[in-house]
């Protein structure tokens, strides 16, 4: 197993958000995590990768208990983390916001190289020497999921990689998933767009108010219009 995690409750202050949360992602596996704005998805990656600093429960990487782990060491361990901000350097071009990224490569995740990268996101290609300010939001996105992949992590979480693009990135960003799977990278994606998972993921869980709800295929999902529209219905 990749990626456990087991009774994990996180808290804002007084604020109980995460509610044993209980969730796992296997070896090459694309699963993911669906809910309305403000059900808990980004806080749960926030608390997977340390950023939150209130919370209990168990986290473990590929087979090592990572719960009391500052966030710079569980990303040393190879769990990269795409925010919803996207947080790119605006200052630096593609190549140094690329550069600012790199990590040596690791036995047990496939190895992103500059050229392999810009041969996943085309668009980068053309623009490698313009500032990251001036790109549009899905040419960030792409920009900030490179960056990532600069770190050869063996699993990455994508916090709502979908979300304002236009359909036409949609597409290329389910490409470039799909290509990261078939390279034997881990991924966890919070979503709220169904028909984007449907596309790329195995498994998924729906969290509702800071509660898992349901666990299950894709195809399980589907044959529960119930739990689909009861949780997941704008």
């Amino acid at each position: 197993m990749k990626l456990s995690v087991e009774a994990l409750n996180s808290y804002y202050g007084p604020a109980h958000i995460l509610f044993d949360v209980a969730l796992d992602v296997g070896d090459g596996e694309v699963v993911a995590l669906l809910g309305r704005n403000g059900a808990g998805k980004s806080t749960t990656f926030r608390s997977i990768v340390g950023l939150v600093a209130q919370r209990s429960g168990r986290i473990v990487f590929e087979g090592r208990d990572v719960s009391d782990q500052p966030t710079h060491a569980i990303a040393s361990r190879g769990l990269g983390y795409v925010p919803e901000e996207r947080r790119i350097f605006t200052d630096l071009t593609v190549d140094e916001n690329l550069e600012v990224g790199r990590q040596p490569a690791r036995p047990n995740a496939p190895q992103w190289t500059r050229e392999k990268l810009f041969s996943l996101f085309p668009n980068l290609a053309e623009m490698r020497g313009r500032t990251g300010g001036r790109m549009s939001g899905g040419e960030q996105q792409m920009l900030t999921i490179a960056r990532t992949l600069m770190g050869n992590p063996s699993l990455v979480l994508l916090d709502e990689p979908s979300e304002g693009l236009a359909p036409r990135i949609v597409e290329q960003m389910v490409e470039a998933i799909l290509t990261m799977k078939r390279e034997g990278l881990s991924i966890m994606v919070s979503e709220q767009n169904l028909h984007f998972t449907r596309l790329i993921c195995d498994r998924a869980y729906i969290i509702e108010r800071g509660r898992i709800c349901f666990s299950g295929t894709m195809s399980d999902l589907d044959a529960r219009p119930d739990i689909r529209d009861a949780h997941l219905a704008l």
